[in-house]
């Protein structure tokens, strides 16, 4: 019984210094995030832009053809 309450002061201690840490951290963490974010925006606008230049890349095509 004396184990198994040692057992969970050891997990409760461990939650309460990682919950401290994040506290004392949390502009990293809100920093990765940003960035995070920020890094999954940038992907969309090229994905745009490629989807852009290959309908442009298949216009000139057609009309290539079409001369």
């Amino acid at each position: 019984m004396i184990t198994l309450f040692d057992l969970l002061s050891a997990i409760a201690s461990a939650a309460e210094q990682a919950l401290r840490y994040l506290v004392n951290h949390h502009w990293f963490f809100g920093l990765m995030l940003f960035v995070y974010v920020f890094r999954l925006h940038d992907r969309s606008v090229h994905a745009r832009f490629s989807a852009l230049n290959k309908w442009v890349d298949e216009i000139r095509r057609r009309l290539a053809c079409d001369i």
